[in-house]
């Protein structure tokens, strides 16, 4: 079945190659059923480290015909990196490059913007009921999800977005809101993919892969004014690691993630070694408004979404820029 998402620039449905997509279906349906020990470890973080070096790490072949044959694939534009084409001789080190984002990824200078944290396919729900965009433990278990209660009280009735990261993107995520850090914990788990044959397969798929939870706030001198916001970022099958980098200017120096440090909007956080991954970034209810034309794109009836055919309704993802706007900061007693 194809899967179609929306070009926020021009609106138009596009259709998705989805990467290895045949392989992906076969491991989540008949490896799973006939043989659960094998999908166990495939999907294992031992499994996903030497699929990740496979795949990535192994010198292209004919260097650089090889690097340009894969470049040339993923659509990826070379003139908006930092490093020179010379530089990209593995697979790793082009899914890890870094662009000159203040000129290629420009942001708005509003501050009641929340921007989003990555290059990605993006949609939008919400925790309440009485939202148009509720929708209930299918991608996630939002309690597992956080894994500490104390920031599951503040983030009940809220609302959510989830990015998911193709293999072509760009893999570093950066600072959707300013903000201080009030916590940062990793949760253990396994590396499911995030194609979407294997989310719909998987029951709350994301709360079972391994995670990196920022919580962030924002109501404090020099930041968003949008309350807590928890940043969470899932890896996925390949990912071998969920590096934490922020930088105040460019990629370097770069801070461990903490608690006290203040991130500031737009800047690199962290960076995904390497694959396809996904962030959710979760706001506290009534903090958040999320942009009209992608929540329009989302009910859109003429896209042909995987996740539409599961959910029994139209659910879209459009295809947004890492610092570009996602939606508008309300006030506390909005």
């Amino acid at each position: 079945m194809t899967h179609q998402y929306i070009a926020r620039d021009s609106g138009q449905i596009r259709d998705e190659e989805l990467f290895c997509d045949r392989a992906i279906g076969y491991l989540y349906s008949r490896v799973r059923e006939r043989a659960p020990f094998l999908f166990n470890a495939v999907v294992s973080g031992r499994a996903s480290s030497l699929l990740g070096f496979m795949n990535y790490d192994l010198p292209l072949g004919a260097r650089i015909s090889g690097a340009n044959s894969l470049i040339r694939r993923l659509g990826i534009d070379l003139s908006e990196c930092v490093e020179d084409a010379s530089y990209y001789t593995t697979a790793r080190r082009i899914f890890e490059r870094r662009i000159r984002y203040d000129e290629v990824r420009p942001m708005s200078d509003d501050p009641l913007d929340v921007v989003s944290p990555a290059d990605s396919r993006m949609f939008a729900g919400s925790l309440s009921q009485g939202s148009v965009l509720f929708i209930k433990d299918k991608f996630f278990s939002f309690a597992e999800f956080l894994g500490r209660p104390n920031w599951v009280w503040s983030f009940t009735g809220g609302d959510f977005a989830i990015f998911r990261l193709t293999p072509d993107k760009y893999h570093y995520n950066h600072a959707p809101v300013s903000g201080v850090v009030r916590d940062f914990y990793e949760i253990e788990g396994a590396f499911h993919s995030c194609n979407p044959a294997a989310v719909i397969s998987e029951v709350t798929p994301f709360s079972r892969n391994r995670r990196a939870v920022t919580v962030i706030d924002t109501d404090v001198p020099g930041g968003s004014g949008c309350g807590l916001v928890a940043m969470v970022e899932v890896a996925a099958l390949m990912i071998g690691q969920i590096v934490q980098a922020y930088a105040g200017s460019g990629y370097e120096p770069c801070e461990r993630m903490r608690p006290g440090l203040f991130l500031r909007k737009g800047q690199p956080k962290s960076l995904y070694r390497p694959g396809s991954s996904l962030d959710v970034l979760i706001f506290e209810p009534g903090r958040v408004e999320f942009s009209p034309d992608l929540v329009a794109n989302q009910f859109r009836g003429d896209a042909g979404s995987r996740f539409s055919s599961w959910l029994g309704r139209p659910w879209v993802e459009t295809d947004v820029r890492v610092r570009e706007s996602i939606g508008r900061i309300l006030g506390p007693n909005a």
